[in-house]
């Protein structure tokens, strides 16, 4: 039978229509459309406290290694707890555990909040908080990661976790401009209380949420047995093994230049002319969300794209453009031009990252999920301490954090050439 035209243009969705349903299509689960949207407001939040916490620690402290300092406090409880929170995370109701955490992290934000409005806030304050909140989180990751795969059908779960980033790289590009403009007008205190009342969004959203009734796993073993079993289910993946190391060096040294920004906002690159961008915590609002503009695309055209790329191509490229992004903006002349390189090396981390994190998860049994995301969590955030303080210790060093950065990122480049020829199944990954 044949259609009219009127039928036929009813029938076929236009090629909008098909990119917007492709590109968004875990949002039609109701619980994954409550968590997703609960979690982007509360990432604003949490993108306007890192920003403002970094400037307060620069204005307290005027040191690139103090920087560092509260940075690897925030890391380093991930490192020494998230595989035990992966354990944690396979023997318990995951979305009681992420309702704990969310609290606990408001508590953190509201506490860091009152101290600066009543400008008593001092250095080891900062570290003390960042340091609990990285007690939380250590927990809070993993079980986000493996949460997941509760909300959404098993075809949607790699358009689920590049949505995921796309929550998180949008509330990168928000965040941290809100964050500069909102420290330059009124100072810190704004931007924690802020982050405070935005984890409410999450929270309900989470209690809105409608589960089947939670069933225990049978556990055979003790705690240490289940954490070595998921030790052992990794090291014996050689695929998985030489993509998890090579994230871990990404890690220690391709992520400098986050713990350096507000050293290029207000000693690098200096904006004459432009009354908007006269002062420094503008500037590293700006820069942040540059890096979110660009991660932000990824995430999106990881969600878009994700099933006509093969995901082998998608990792190298992401290996790859990340390096080779950072050295031009280490480099940079120009606050005009680094921003360009820092949205390209955005785009290529959340490229590689949402590409990694899918294919761990659709390879991974149900029962040991939690375990290995908590080793995934432990290798893009645990380890980062080593490189928040080789930062600041390189940066002071040398005098320039250009410099620290561009040595940084020759090691990423390095392991992207060892990588790409050594492991050749990961560029033909499907």
């Amino acid at each position: 039978m044949q259609r009219t035209v009127a039928e036929s243009a009813v029938i076929t969705p236009a090629p909008r229509q098909v990119w917007h349903r492709a590109t968004f299509r875990a949002l039609r689960h109701r619980n994954y459309r409550l968590f997703w949207f609960g979690q982007l407001v509360s990432l604003c939040g949490t993108w306007m406290q890192s920003v403002a916490q970094q400037w307060l620690v620069y204005r307290l402290t005027d040191s690139a290694t103090k920087l560092g300092i509260v940075a690897a406090a925030a890391s380093l409880p991930v490192l020494v707890l998230s595989l035990w929170a992966g354990v944690l995370v396979d023997r318990l109701p995951k979305r009681t555990v992420i309702l704990a955490t969310q609290i606990a992290a408001m508590l953190l934000a509201f506490v860091l909040a009152a101290l600066t409005w009543l400008g008593v806030v001092q250095f080891w304050h900062v570290v003390v908080l960042a340091t609990l909140l990285g007690c939380v989180n250590a927990i809070d990751m993993p079980a986000r990661q493996a949460f997941v795969p509760e909300m959404v059908e098993r075809q949607d779960l790699g358009n689920a976790i590049a949505l995921n980033s796309s929550a998180f790289n949008a509330a990168r590009v928000v965040g941290p401009a809100v964050a500069g403009l909102l420290v330059a007008a009124v100072g810190e205190a704004v931007a924690f209380s802020l982050n405070g009342i935005s984890y409410l969004a999450v929270i309900a959203g989470l209690l809105m949420m409608r589960l089947p009734p939670w069933e225990p796993r049978a556990v055979a073993g003790t705690p240490l047995l289940d954490l070595l079993d998921g030790l052992r289910y990794v090291a014996r993946d050689p695929l998985k093994r030489a993509l998890i190391g090579a994230l871990a060096l990404h890690s220690i040294f391709g992520t400098l230049h986050i713990t350096l920004m507000p050293v290029f906002a207000r000693d690098v690159f200096v904006v004459r002319g432009v009354a908007a961008l006269a002062q420094g915590e503008a500037r590293l609002g700006v820069l942040m969300a540059a890096f979110g503009v660009g991660a932000l695309a990824g995430a999106l055209s990881v969600a878009a794209l994700g099933e006509r790329v093969r995901a082998g191509t998608r990792i190298t490229l992401g290996l790859w453009l990340y390096p080779l992004a950072f050295l031009l903006f280490a480099v940079a002349p120009s606050f005009w031009l680094a921003l360009p390189m820092l949205a390209l090396g955005g785009w290529a981390m959340i490229t590689l990252l949402a590409t990694s994190n899918t294919m761990l998860q659709t390879t991974t049994p149900d029962a040991l999920r939690g375990r290995v995301m908590s080793l995934y969590t432990l290798v893009l955030v645990g380890l980062m301490p080593f490189g928040n303080l080789l930062a600041g210790a390189l940066a002071d060093g040398l005098g320039s954090a250009p410099l620290a950065v561009g040595l940084g990122q020759l090691v990423v480049l390095a392991t992207a050439v060892a990588l790409s020829l050594g492991v050749p199944r990961v560029r033909a990954l499907p």
